[in-house]
Formats: C-alpha cells, structure tokens, sequence
C-alpha cells in the first residue's frame, strides 16, 4: 500500500505541481542572452515541449519500474532504491524544462496525463519481467533520449542559448543513467523491442511538438 501511494503521490507531483530543482540550470557562461526572433521563439518553445513531455516520460517509467521492483514476490530494495534516485535527478530536467518553457512564454504539452499513464504502464511491465530487463529498458530508453536531445542541440536556434545549455546538460545526465544501468546488471533489449520504442518515442514527439 506503502508503495501505491508513493506512485500515486509521484505521479500528482510529475503533473500537477511545480518541480523544484536540486541543481541550478544550466547557463553558458559570460554569453549574453541574444533576442530571438518570433520564428526562433516559436521553434524553441516547441521542442522545449518535446524535451518537458519527455521528462514527465523519464518520472513515469521510474515510478513504474520502482513500483514493480517494490511489488515483487521478493522486493528488490536495492534497484527500487537505484531508480527513485534517478528519478530525482529527472525532477532537476523536468523543472529546468518548464522554467525554460515559461520565460519563452509556451505551454506544456495538453496530452501531459496521457503520456504519464502510458509511460508508467511501459515501467511497470519492464518492471515485472525482472531486475536485468527492468535495467536494460532503462538503458535503451536513455540511450534514445541522448541521441534526441543530440538532435534537439541541431535543430535548436544558435542564438537559443539558454535552451541549448539546459539540452547539453541532459544530455550529460542521460548518458550518466545508461552507463549506471549497465553497470548494475542491465540486459540488451532485443531488436524489436528496441524497435517499437523508436516508434513509440517518434509518436509522442511528433504529437508533442504541436499539442
């Protein structure tokens, strides 16, 4: 019970109030912010959108996969452990990225809730299978995310500092959570697994970029 309301608690947390940072956001030192223009601004806020509708993504899976580590014939303490910090480190992204969305004066994505459930329900099952598919979920989907966020630090307007500085950053991170996962035992996804999370990932961004 302990552990659902936790879920519960994180999930009311991840949509409906403001994330607080542990770190500071990022900057790029002694570069000044330049003013975009309203195209550039326009660009920015969307894939800011993206990248925040990711972040709620990135609390959902952990809390799911947490939950099923916790619900276990045998709880796995240690990698329930290992998954709520990270998802607190996620709590520093999804925070920068909705300050960023508000000082470019965007929204975050309508289909917030809907993301989270899927997302969590994707957790919970990787979850389920086992601590070695539980870890290898996580390093593919961070895997995923760093190559997006590369893509996102093209596409992203040259004079956008400010978002280009929060984006190198989690890219950092993401990168970070891989390389931990691995190291705790993760298993390789196989190619079609690999493959329906590509789609799934090109579904909401697509989405995201304009709801």
């Amino acid at each position: 019970m302990d552990a659902l309301i936790s879920a519960a608690d994180s999930a009311l947390r991840t949509l409906f109030a403001r994330p607080r940072a542990s770190r500071p956001c990022p900057t790029v030192p002694e570069v000044p912010d330049a003013p975009l223009s309203a195209e550039d601004r326009a660009m920015s806020g969307a894939l800011m959108r993206v990248n925040h509708v990711g972040e709620v993504c990135a609390q959902a899976l952990y809390a799911g996969q947490s939950l099923a580590a916790r619900q276990a014939a045998h709880p796995d303490l240690p990698l329930a452990r290992h998954l709520d910090e990270a998802g607190r480190e996620e709590t520093d992204h999804l925070a920068w990225t909705r300050q960023r969305l508000d000082e470019l004066g965007a929204r975050p994505s309508w289909l917030n809730p809907l993301w989270y459930a899927g997302a969590f329900g994707l957790g919970w099952v990787a979850g389920r299978v086992g601590r070695a598919v539980s870890l290898g979920f996580v390093v593919e989907t961070e895997r995923q995310v760093e190559a997006h966020l590369a893509s996102h630090l093209d596409r992203l307007p040259a004079a956008d500092q400010a978002s280009r500085a929060i984006v190198a950053q989690m890219k950092d991170d993401e990168a970070r959570h891989a390389r931990e996962a691995e190291r705790a035992g993760a298993t390789a996804m196989p190619a079609p697994v690999r493959g329906l999370m590509r789609a799934a990932a090109k579904v909401m961004t697509t989405v995201a970029h304009r709801v």
